[in-house]
């Protein structure tokens, strides 16, 4: 049942701006920490349902060469994912990464339900465009390196509103490229590290693989259902309610770690 549940968690924080890292942290205090194998399986469930939400969108930009527009939409991906590639095997020769643990990931999920808010009410006051310039898919190349060194930032969240606040203000356009970018980044970083893990032989302390698998199916439809609910939610109402969530569950962790309940 753990692995249900830890499934459904994954699946629904994934891709929503909440952060899943923060979120699996808590699950994982109540119901046991899992492998690193494990942890990466059932994210790769997540991006393989939005790869299913976004496969005509994909196989469209792989195939319509003749559309200029699309050839431009496509150079825009390419772009944002190699400045996260790039930059993001220089982070990891570096070794630099924040501890995951619980207080910082608070703040991280705090700090981020201002910008949101923020992030709307700026790009509120922008002429609606589904534009993608040059600068935001820059702009949103790099967000994703943030969102990957600081956990509890949410990737999804830095990338979506980045692209929001310089000049995609369309709600909908900024998500879709979002999450683009997201599938072939999160792909190449879950298969980087899924071969080191296996490179070193870690993949054995899977205690499971039963349960992993039923972890990842789960992941695979709980993240489809959240990320279609997403896309038909933002068509008419703001990011807030994320924002007011953040806010509140990153105060609840800083309280739960203040009075020892969480480590």
């Amino acid at each position: 049942m753990n692995d249900v549940w830890l499934g459904v968690i994954e699946g629904i924080t994934e891709f929503l701006p909440i952060s899943s890292t923060g979120h699996l942290l808590v699950a994982e205090h109540w119901l046991g920490a899992r492998s690193d194998t494990y942890n990466i399986v059932i994210q790769a469930g997540a991006i393989l349902a939005v790869t299913l939400i976004y496969w005509r969108r994909l196989v469209e930009l792989l195939t319509n060469w003749s559309d200029p527009d699309n050839r431009d939409y496509l150079f825009k991906l390419l772009i944002a994912f190699g400045i996260t590639a790039a930059l993001g095997l220089i982070v990891k020769k570096l070794g630099f990464e924040l501890p995951t643990t619980i207080t910082p990931i608070a703040w991280a999920l705090l700090i981020g339900g201002f910008w949101i808010i923020a992030a709307e009410h700026f790009a509120a006051k922008l002429p609606d465009s589904t534009r993608i310039t040059l600068r935001v898919a820059v702009a949103v190349g790099l967000a994703q390196i943030v969102a990957g060194v600081f956990p509890g930032t949410s990737r999804s969240g830095a990338t979506i509103f980045v692209a929001m606040l310089l000049g995609t203000s369309n709600r909908a356009a900024a998500t879709e490229f979002a999450f683009l970018v997201g599938i072939p980044t999160m792909y190449a970083a879950s298969g980087y590290e899924l071969l080191k893990q296996f490179t070193h032989g870690a993949h054995h302390q899977v205690e499971n693989w039963t349960s992993l698998g039923i972890a990842f199916v789960v992941s695979t439809i709980t993240a489809f259902i959240a990320v279609k609910w997403l896309l038909g939610y933002i068509q008419v109402h703001r990011f807030t309610i994320f924002a007011v969530y953040r806010i509140l569950f990153g105060g609840l962790l800083l309280a739960l770690t203040a009075t020892g309940t969480l480590g």
